[in-house]
């Protein structure tokens, strides 16, 4: 049965392959042929990967990510769709679909979103759900660096707090476009912002995320 993980890999993949390997992102200074090199390294060299979280792993991840992104595109591109080795966590249903479903949701849209054409992206309401309740269960960790209190709010009104503090700022949204903002991509998030016009300037500059 496909779950939510496995069908965004396969539209990151295709939207990677069909961007090409020098289109922009909004990862930062990241191409696509870094993006994919990005997510190769994190399901398939752990004895790297750990420097997403620790600094003193920093250099060892930058210098395996730059050996992977020297590697053929198509290379990389195969690498994605096909998953991760049998012997990988993330080769388990279940830390796939707990660890990938946003992960590759929003390196979907870190490629689509970079594009002078984009388009917003219709999410059936299963999906828009699971976003959701993923939100609710990261908002803290995602919102612990923000410089004001921050409130998560689905247009349903229902609502997550990502950082406690004054003043507040209410972000509303769809759980799509709650993801992007709450994982750092506030710019390109369409989201309302209700709050002091300092508070959400300093919210709308802020390191979210991960």
């Amino acid at each position: 049965m496909s779950t939510h993980a496995k069908r965004e890999r396969l539209l990151l993949a295709d939207l990677l392959e069909s961007a090409g390997p020098e289109a922009p992102t909004l990862c930062a200074n990241w191409t696509t042929r870094d993006l994919a090199a990005h997510v190769v390294v994190r399901e398939r060299r752990a004895d790297a990967a750990g420097g997403l979280l620790l600094k003193s792993l920093e250099a060892r991840l930058e210098r395996v990510q730059a050996e992977f992104a020297a590697k053929p595109y198509d290379e990389l591109i195969h690498l994605i769709r096909t998953g991760p080795p049998r012997m990988s966590p993330f080769a388990l249903k279940q830390i796939d679909e707990a660890s990938n479903t946003v992960e590759f949701f929003v390196h979907a849209e870190d490629v689509r979103r970079a594009q002078p054409d984009w388009s917003p992206r219709e999410l059936d309401p299963v999906f828009a759900d699971a976003l959701w309740s993923r939100i609710e269960r990261m908002a803290r960790v995602l919102g612990r660096k923000s410089p004001v209190g921050v409130v998560l709010r689905r247009p349903d009104g229902q609502t997550a707090v990502a950082h406690r503090g004054t003043p507040v700022v209410t972000v509303t949204g769809s759980p799509a476009e709650l993801t992007m903002f709450a994982f750092g991509r506030q710019a390109q998030a369409d989201v309302e912002l209700d709050g002091e016009k300092e508070a959400v300037e300093r919210l709308l500059t802020a390191s979210l995320g991960v």
